[in-house]
């Protein structure tokens, strides 16, 4: 009897190990790559091109998607659930956009509602709906994070207390802002030039500037004073891959710029 008790505690002893094995292999499967939380550029389309030559950018944060493909910026919830991703409502910029370009947004817009099939491959993002398979690439691995001084900065919109705001006349009279290693600033604010200095700190900067006198179209003068109005001061910067976002610290105004 003795003999067969610890028989039986050995069989018993020996089934939890295998349990407790099995459980513990079920714990260790790595989560299944996703792209939330990311940003991509297309790097190739197979199939129907983007009107313009794009290229595409997808942004992916907080169950939402952001694209644009070369002319207004599309956002609003996403499902990437059984590697579909699928669109219910979208908002979208209302700006007009010239040549072939002007038909990016129908094209971008037929790409994610026809609920594209998505793999993720490292930093390969692959998209394949509408009669067009999209290849991107992490768009830090693509664009590397620019540095702020030394670049030529183009301002590509305008941020308010509740919007971020691009137009035509924006997108038409580019306004540029260069700092140089010696703190020199120079630019252009839409109509007039710029100059000046800044004191930067790793992406911060508080500006000192002025400008020539020339008067131009209203609309272009009300870009200019949204432009001077946040570098007017001390900003704040972020840098993601070859965009810039400024933010005034003391009027609450911003600006997002591009690197040339």
């Amino acid at each position: 009897m003795p003999a067969t008790r610890v028989w039986g505690g050995f069989v018993l002893a020996l089934t939890a190990a295998v349990v407790a094995g099995c459980s513990s292999s079920g714990d260790d499967t790595a989560p299944t790559p996703t792209p939330m939380g990311r940003a991509f550029v297309s790097t190739e389309v197979e199939g129907r091109p983007i009107p313009g030559g794009g290229p595409m950018n997808l942004s992916f944060a907080e169950d939402r998607v952001s694209a644009n493909s070369g002319c207004n910026t599309a956002t609003g919830p996403v499902n990437l659930e059984g590697h579909v991703l699928t669109v219910d409502q979208l908002a979208a910029t209302l700006m007009g956009c010239p040549d072939e370009r002007g038909a990016a947004d129908e094209w971008q817009d037929g790409l994610l509602r026809s609920r594209p099939s998505w793999t993720l491959d490292g930093d390969t993002l692959t998209l394949s709906g509408n009669d067009s398979t999209v290849t991107l690439l992490d768009r830090k691995v693509a664009h590397p994070d620019k540095p702020l001084v030394g670049t030529n900065w183009i301002v590509t919109a305008v941020i308010t207390n509740d919007a971020e705001v691009r137009s035509q006349t924006l997108e038409e009279v580019r306004p540029t802002l260069l700092i140089g290693s010696d703190g020199a600033v120079s630019g252009t604010a839409g109509c007039n030039r710029i100059m000046g200095s800044a004191e930067v700190i790793g992406t911060d900067a508080t500006f000192q500037i002025g400008t020539t006198k020339m008067m131009c179209d209203p609309q272009v003068m009300e870009v200019e004073q949204q432009v001077l109005t946040t570098l007017s001061g001390k900003t704040t910067g972020t840098i993601d891959s070859d965009t810039l976002t400024l933010r005034n610290t003391e009027n609450g105004t911003g600006l997002k710029l591009r690197a040339e």
